[in-house]
């Protein structure tokens, strides 16, 4: 599978999986969990859902650039919503406090992405 149709998919799907369960902690968890771990768990929603879009922004880059950057800023993306939003959903459905731990991994993957993300555009300019 190439960059662009990988990055593209893993946006839609990180995207629908995260309005389904924005609506699962909107409706199902608000009554299972105290308001700490529901906020805990809409932070990884939020995150992930900003971090589809930037696999698709990156999906869609692919075709203006060809460049090892993208490529990293993609997966990175994709690593940061795993460890990021998938530790605090960890945390919130197990209530494990540990699994803390390794959000801030998923973080760095994040700001990993942006920066080769950055890096990319600028290589579109220079390319053109």
């Amino acid at each position: 599978m190439n960059l662009q149709k990988t990055f593209l998919s893993a946006g839609a799907f990180f995207g629908f999986t995260g309005v389904a369960l924005g609506a699962f902690g909107a409706h199902a968890l608000r009554s299972s969990v105290t308001p700490e771990m529901l906020a805990v768990f809409e932070t990884g929603v939020r995150y992930q859902m900003y971090h589809a879009f930037a696999l698709i922004t990156a999906g869609l880059m692919c075709r203006l650039i060809h460049h090892r950057y993208l490529g990293i800023a993609g997966w990175s993306f994709m690593t940061g919503v795993v460890l990021f939003s998938g530790s605090l959903y960890a945390m919130t459905f197990t209530g494990v406090k540990i699994f803390g731990a390794i959000t801030p991994f998923g973080g760095v993957a994040f700001l990993v992405g942006w920066f080769f993300l950055f890096l990319s555009a600028v290589k579109i300019k220079k390319e053109n």
